[in-house]
Parts: structure tokens; C-alpha cells; sequence
């Protein structure tokens, strides 16, 4: 029986079964729609920039074959042969794997909170671009967001909340649970069918539009001319390895999730290579328009080489002088922030779906009643903390926390676990029995040398973190939305580890038939 008002299909036992997109090439959108995110548009460029231009591009190709790709294959292979949420899956795996899964749905609960606030803004900017009210210089630029948009306060808790931006984050959020509440394929696969394709499309135009810009050559000749000095830097390499990392959502459960959802013989290595190619190929798109862009700022005299910025100084100081300089600067802000808005929503549904698809699992829900029991919550605790004169440095805080040291955690633990316990072949040969690209022994000795990659990462961002602090916040702050944060995660974690299953489910081994075993009683009787 199928549900069009929960998403849901209930199978005879009264339970509901596990929900599907309709075909490989949706789950393709969705896997890319996850990945295709906010970093892909304002943390590349400047990342590239800043170790060695084109030359960067070489470490970037390595850490894409060696560590992005076996990982993103690593998560494919867990979720689409257990079929199950991260918890549930990492639970058939092993039970003593269980809290793995937490632990991801736990930093996805973070990152989601604050994620709503950065498309809220940017939607904000998209309409603000069209009148230009955040001033010309950089200068002004930046008193604006700080001051007139955030309102920012000096202190470190507050709740003094910004109207319109409590507004519009839950406008994200009634926007979230009415997308995620029609289920995995009239949702999710939906609308990255029609965001997916119409993201490009505008990226594509405002490109273009960068292009023809005065100083457009001079901004992609700072882009890709190569110091190749910086290869023998291990930072560089640090670095491209973590931009792989980040931008392929791998690590907190959305690859597991969204593979659970496919069709029991599906292509999952070629799925993989699609969405990590067409994931690098939006990066270098989005490096070109940026720097082409910002080649401009700097040939009006807007700005120096040495002001460029990375993230919320990218989009929301910079971008916003570049359009108040160029001609029909409206129309290329507009496309800009609209385009950071597509890409962050798309992801937006994808964390979200994390924390849903776990909570169904555990308690049996339908996905009308799953969606709000999470995103009620989750919302709540978004509008509580965004919008206040102290959301940015919030929101600041808990960024850095989740994507550095929590999904690091996340992902080193669980290859090492995985491996430790001799599951990895397994792994290896469901990906085989389904998959025309098969992979061998080098699979393993990728992941081995991601798991070292992982813990020198993991080794330095702790160690800067407890000696320096965090960007000069005061110690309440780093202590309450970074290390308190980090806590929550291993504490609820645990804590989830021991609350009980519905009653029926199967928690050991591969549910229903494994492709391996089928496949080799297909040999058998040929």
C-alpha cells in the first residue's frame, strides 16, 4: 500500500518499507545536488588561490583518484548493501559499530542548523543586489553585513534577534519539510531533477557574464598560473585533500543514506565516478566566474589581489562591491546569490534527510510524522540561535567544529573500524557483484593512506584548536558552540547507541538477498 500523504509504502506487517528513487540517474541528481554545495562556490577559488593557483589543480586530481573517490565508493558501499539509515547500516555491519552512525547523524544535526541561516542570507542578498543597498567599497560592504544586515553585537551570547533574518531562515525551513515530507523520490529526486539542471544553466550565465568583463584574463591568469614551488609544501597537499573531502559530502551520512534508497541492482561505481567528475568540474566552473569576476574588481580599482577572501567574505563583502561596480551588476548579483541559494538548498535536504532516515529507522515512523518530528525541533533551535546579534559568530564556530573535526572523526573512525574488524573485503565484493567498474586490492590501499591523510589532519586542527583558540573568540564561545558541540555528539551518540530498535527489525547481516550471493548462485547454474 502506498501513501501519497506520507511518501511512505506499508508493507503487509504494518511496517514501512524502505522508500527508492525511481532510478539511477535520479539518485545521480540527488548524490550531486548533495555534493554540489555552498563550498563548491566560495571555498574552492580561494583555496586554489592560495596554494598555487593552477599548480594546485595536481594535488586536487590526486586527492580526488586516491581519496574522494575509494571514500565516496567506501559510504555507496555500506548504505546501498545494508539498506538502512548510517545507525542502521553501520548496526548490520557490527553491533559495536552502531555509534558510528550517531555520531554522523549528530554532526548533520549541527551543520543543518546553521546551514538554514547561510541560504536565508543569501536569498537576503539576491534581493538586495537588485536595488544595491549594501554600498559600493568594500568598506561599505562589509559595515553592511556586519552592522545594518546581522546587526552584530560584541558580546558573546545574545538574544537580540534580526527580524528579517528569523523570517527567512524559517522560510528555508517550512521549504525544507515540505520537500522532504513528499518522500525520497516525489521530493528529493524532484526537485534535484529541476535545481540541479537550472543551477548549471544560471552558474553557466554568470560565468559568461564574468568573462566579458574588463580584467576578466587578468583575474583567471591570477587563477590558474601555477607556482609549482608549492607541491613540495605538505599544507598544500593538506589542503587539497580536505577541499576533496568537504566538498563530496562523504563522511556524515548522506552517501549512505541516499544509496540505501536505491534499487538492489544498481551501477554504484560508475554512479560514483559521475558525481565526483561532475562535482570537480562545478568547482573549476565556479573558480573561473569567481576570479574572472574579481579580475574585474581589481581592474576598476575596487579591490587588491591581496584583500581576496574565501567564504562569508567572498559572497557577502566582495561579490557585493564586484556587483555594485560592474555593468548590470543587478542581474549578475541576482544570478550569483540565487545560485548559492540552489546549491545550498539542494544540500540543505540532503543533511536533513541524514537525521530523518535515522529517526524512521529507529522508530518506525511514516515519512510525514519522521519529517516533523525532526525538523520541528531542528528548526526551533535553528531560529533560536541564527538570528541573534551573535548567529555569525555562532554559526562560525559550530562550522568549524562540525567540518573539522567532526566529520574528520567521523570518516577516519569509521574506515579504521570497518577495516580493523576484516569487513572491508566485503565491502569490496558488494561493490563488485553490482557494479560494471569493478575495484581491487587498490581500493584498500587508498583508504589506508585517506585514514593517514584523516589523522594528520585531525592531529593539527586539534592541537591549533586547544593552543590557539578559535579566530580570537572569547573562551565561552569556543567552549559552548565548538568543544560543547563536540561533546554533544560523542555523549548523544552513545547514549542513542543503547535505546531499542522497533521490535522486528532486522539488526544483523544484509536484509533480503545479498547480490553477492546472488550472483554466485547465478554462476553456480550456468
Amino acid at each position: 500500500m502506498t501513501s501519497a500523504a506520507s511518501g511512505s509504502v506499508a508493507s503487509e506487517d504494518g511496517k514501512f518499507a524502505r522508500e527508492k528513487f525511481s532510478s539511477r540517474n535520479v539518485f545521480v541528481f540527488a548524490a550531486i545536488g548533495s555534493a554540489v554545495g555552498l563550498g563548491n562556490i566560495w571555498r574552492f577559488p580561494y583555496v586554489a588561490f592560495e596554494n598555487g593557483g593552477g599548480a594546485f589543480l595536481v594535488p586536487y586530481v590526486v586527492a580526488l583518484l586516491t581519496a574522494g573517490i575509494p571514500l565516496l565508493f567506501f559510504d555507496y558501499s555500506i548504505g546501498h548493501r545494508f539498506r538502512a539509515s548510517a545507525p542502521l547500516a553501520f548496526r548490520r555491519l557490527n553491533r559495536k559499530l552502531e555509534p558510528i552512525g550517531w555520531f554522523q547523524v549528530l554532526v548533520s544535526v549541527i551543520i543543518a542548523v546553521y546551514y538554514a541561516a547561510i541560504i536565508g542570507w543569501a536569498a537576503w542578498y539576491a534581493y538586495f543586489s537588485l536595488d544595491q543597498r549594501f554600498g559600493s567599497s568594500l568598506e561599505e560592504t562589509t559595515s553592511f553585513f556586519t552592522g545594518d544586515f546581522l546587526q552584530m553585537s560584541e558580546e558573546s551570547f545574545s538574544f537580540d534577534f534580526v527580524g528579517n533574518i528569523t523570517i527567512m531562515i524559517a522560510i528555508v525551513w517550512i521549504g525544507t519539510i515540505v520537500v522532504l515530507a513528499l518522500g525520497v523520490q516525489k521530493g528529493i529526486g524532484r526537485l534535484n531533477q529541476f535545481f540541479i539542471p537550472l543551477l548549471i544553466i544560471l552558474f553557466v550565465i554568470m560565468v559568461i557574464f564574468a568573462l566579458v568583463q574588463d580584467g576578466a584574463m587578468d583575474g583567471l591568469n591570477q587563477f590558474f598560473t601555477p607556482d609549482w614551488s608549492v607541491l613540495t609544501n605538505y599544507q598544500v597537499w593538506i589542503a587539497a585533500y580536505g577541499q576533496i573531502f568537504f566538498s563530496l559530502s562523504v563522511g556524515f551520512g548522506i552517501m549512505i543514506t541516499y544509496s540505501s534508497y536505491l534499487k538492489r541492482k544498481t551501477n554504484l561505481t560508475s554512479s560514483g565516478l559521475v558525481v565526483a567528475f561532475s562535482n570537480s568540474a562545478f568547482e573549476v566552473l565556479a573558480g573561473i566566474g569567481v576570479f574572472a569576476g574579481i579580475g574585474f574588481l581589481v581592474h576598476a580599482g575596487g579591490m587588491a589581489w591581496d584583500d581576496v577572501q574565501g567564504g562569508v567574505g567572498l559572497a557577502f563583502f566582495t561579490f557585493p562591491a564586484l556587483i555594485a561596480s560592474m555593468p548590470a551588476g543587478e542581474v549578475f548579483g541576482f544570478l550569483f546569490f540565487a545560485c548559492l541559494v540552489l546549491a545550498g538548498f539542494t544540500s540543505m535536504i540532503s543533511i536533513v534527510e541524514v537525521v530523518i532516515s535515522a529517526v524512521r529507522d529507529k522508530l518506525d515512523v511514516n515519512r510525514v510524522n519522521g519529517t516533523l518530528i525532526v525538523c520541528v525541533p531542528l528548526a526551533i533551535i535553528s531560529l533560536l540561535l541564527m538570528p541573534t546579534a551573535t548567529g555569525l559568530m555562532t554559526l562560525d564556530t559550530l562550522d568549524a567544529f562540525s567540518n573539522q573535526i567532526g566529520i574528520v572523526a567521523c570518516a577516519l573512525i569509521s574506515i579504521l573500524a570497518v577495516a580493523l574488524m576484516g569487513k572491508l573485503p566485503g565491502q569490496r565484493d558488494h561493490l563488485n557483484a553490482v557494479s560494471s567498474w569493478r575495484v581491487g586490492n587498490t581500493w584498500f590501499v587508498f583508504l589506508a593512506a585517506t585514514v593517514v591523510v584523516l589523522a594528520i589532519t585531525l592531529f593539527f586542527t586539534v592541537r591549533d584548536f586547544v593552543v590557539d583558540g578559535y579566530e580570537e573568540y572569547p573562551d565561552a564561545v569556543v567552549n559552548t558552540w565548538g568543544w560543547g558541540a563536540i561533546a554533544m555528539v560523542l555523549i548523544l551518540g552513545i547514549a542513542l547507541t543503547f535505546t531499542p530498535w522497533k521490535k522486528g527489525l532486522e539488526l544483523t547481516g544484509v536484509p533480503g538477498l545479498d547480490p553477492q550471493l546472488e550472483n554466485k548462485d547465478s554462476e553456480a547454474t550456468k
